[in-house]
């Protein structure tokens, strides 16, 4: 996985939160775990697992509705900041954090309702093998997001030290094939880049956000989305 070593290093796990979500990042947050909630739907005594869950922004908001959630991750240290939450939030009995492979995940198969992956596949260096096993162990749904070619993204992939993996349409849909998905909903979002908002005020972001989604409905801001949510159903 790209940057496996700078993910897992402690300073990164004290302020990942705070760098990656602080000014107009808080509007990136907040879509994201909206896309997750609309996705995933009732929550109550589902089992659910997240790949890649890092400090738990999304495991503990899934368990303070009634999931029971394992949150799956290769960093110690972010899942540290995971645990502290959940306890702050008093969920801890409804989540387990597991460290590992999310290549070879240790469970049995059809085990959880749900599992799901947000900021992942853009650093996967084997999706394929990745989704098989998301797929392998959900009875039912996967859910995942992925950074685009053909998007603004591919202009910002320029200026990070580690890049993105940016995925076509026809390469997301070659992967869902070939681990035996298929595809029950969709949607694209961002024309401008996450990489623009965290870089401005929350309330300029507020203000761009609104031309963003406007140019989103139209059927070029549709082609430009930088990124796209994957909602999948076993077969």
């Amino acid at each position: 996985m790209k940057g496996k070593e700078w993910y897992q290093a402690d300073d990164i796990a004290e302020e990942y939160e705070t760098k990656r979500f602080s000014n107009g990042g808080r509007l990136i947050d907040r879509r994201e775990k909206r896309a997750v909630l609309d996705a995933l739907g009732a929550l109550e005594d589902k089992r659910v697992l997240e790949i890649a869950c890092g400090t738990g922004r999304f495991t503990v908001m899934l368990a303070e509705r009634g999931a029971d959630i394992v949150g799956l991750d290769i960093s110690s240290a972010m899942m540290a900041q995971g645990r502290r939450k959940a306890r702050e939030f008093g969920v801890g009995e409804r989540i387990e954090f597991m460290r590992g492979d999310a290549a070879r995940l240790p469970f049995p198969d059809d085990h959880f309702d749900a599992v799901f992956a947000i900021r992942f596949f853009h650093l996967a260096d084997t999706p394929a093998k990745f989704l098989a096993e998301m797929a392998r162990v959900s009875r039912n749904q996967v859910f995942f997001d992925t950074f685009n070619r053909f998007s603004t993204r591919s202009i910002y992939n320029w200026l990070l030290p580690m890049g993105s993996r940016l995925y076509s349409r026809d390469e997301v849909e070659r992967l869902l094939g070939d681990a035996g998905l298929v595809l029950a909903n969709e949607a694209h979002d961002f024309v401008l880049p996450y990489g623009f908002y965290r870089e401005i005020p929350n309330g300029v972001a507020g203000q761009f956000r609104e031309l963003d989604a406007s140019l989103r409905d139209s059927a070029l801001g549709r082609k430009l989305a930088s990124v796209s949510y994957w909602d999948a159903r076993t077969r």
